[in-house]
């Protein structure tokens, strides 16, 4: 039974709609402001929260941030109940990532017509998948569902790479993620002086290629199989869908990208935030181009800070530096879940000033 956690401070509203939603066969807890209902969520996750936006301690907008803040609860489908019916409420709750919005008065059919959409759309996505198995084919399968996206897959089987042959060269575009199904790979630059230095080593279960395709650039290193390999690929517009297009996608597909225990950064240092700037403009132009035609509002980057340090392999504290500098110049706007790049062309001459 699928449990439903409805936070609504008006009594009357609380009762009749739990009573709905009971007699759909769901199993309701309810709570009557944003704190008891977040503290209920953290005591035991629900499967979906149904939610009021105006109410007293902490109001949805705060509930629904703290949700996005708290791994346990991220992902959770979120569906704002309100009375408010304003475009700009409208917009905020969503982008600050809810599933749905439904305004007050609503009639039964309405209500248990999104909750088991949501419901349906989110049972597609696991908590995790095993790599080491067919998790990737599973998951691309999954997202597809979940997201609405077409033709999501992988570039066809596993295909054979012999022990020294080269996957892609420095200089070579980047035209897809690439996915270790057993074997090694190991990736090099050649310093100035000639020498071979290593810039990475992955196995079966790790993804490498994607910093190329995140900042839309060549590959700066050269990818070599090490020993006899099979590797998987996944195009690179559909690795672009996969980090835009519906956020509960794209944070695991971030899960699985960098991993789920990634070892520590050190603590950040000034070199680290200069070193970050091109890079991170690199990304968000990249990402933010491939958003063209849509309006400022939809045009959302909607990985949160914590996901594209991952991305970039660094700490959050030193994106978040080098993101509140952006932010302090009017060129982002950033939040705990989406960034938006709001100058675009002067983004660019910056870049080309570091």
């Amino acid at each position: 039974m699928k449990t439903i956690l409805l936070i609504e401070d008006n009594a009357f509203i609380r009762e009749n709609t739990a009573e709905l939603l009971e007699l759909a066969g769901y199993a309701v807890r309810m709570a009557e402001n944003g704190q008891l209902g977040v503290e209920l969520a953290l005591a035991a996750p629900p499967d979906l929260v149904v939610c009021d936006i105006m109410m007293p301690v902490l109001d949805g907008y705060g509930v629904l941030r703290r949700f996005n803040e708290t791994p346990a609860l991220g992902g959770i489908p979120f569906i704002f109940l309100t009375a408010k019916t304003e475009r700009l409420d409208r917009r905020q709750g969503m982008e600050l990532g809810a599933d749905d919005y439904l305004t007050k008065p609503f009639d039964s059919d309405e209500l248990l017509s999104a909750v088991a959409g949501r419901l349906r759309r989110f049972e597609h996505l696991k908590p995790d998948y095993n790599l080491h198995a067919d998790g990737l084919h599973l998951f691309l399968q999954d997202a597809a569902q979940a997201g609405n996206f077409t033709g999501l897959a992988t570039d066809g089987p596993p295909h054979p790479v012999p022990g020294q042959q080269r996957v892609y060269a420095a200089g070579d575009a980047a035209a897809r993620l690439y996915f270790v199904h057993t074997g090694q790979v190991q990736a090099s630059q050649t310093s100035a002086t000639g020498e071979e230095l290593v810039t990475g080593r992955y196995q079966a279960g790790d993804f490498f290629g994607y910093r190329a395709l995140l900042a839309g650039a060549a590959h700066p290193d050269t990818a070599t199989a090490i020993e006899d390999t099979l590797l998987l690929s996944v195009p690179a517009a559909d690795f672009t869908q996969l980090l835009l297009r519906d956020p509960a996608v794209s944070q695991r597909f971030v899960r699985l990208l960098v991993g789920r225990a990634p070892a520590p950064p050190a603590p950040p240092t000034d070199a680290d935030g200069l070193a970050l700037r091109r890079p991170l403009a690199d990304i968000l132009l990249h990402l933010h181009e491939q958003q063209r035609g849509l309006t400022p509002t939809d045009a959302l980057i909607r990985l949160s800070p914590d996901d594209l340090a991952a991305l970039l392999g660094t700490s959050p504290e030193t994106l978040g530096r080098a993101l509140r500098e952006l932010r302090q110049d009017g060129l982002v706007d950033v939040t705990n879940e989406y960034v938006r790049v709001q100058q675009p062309e002067r983004l660019k001459l910056r870049r080309e000033g570091w």
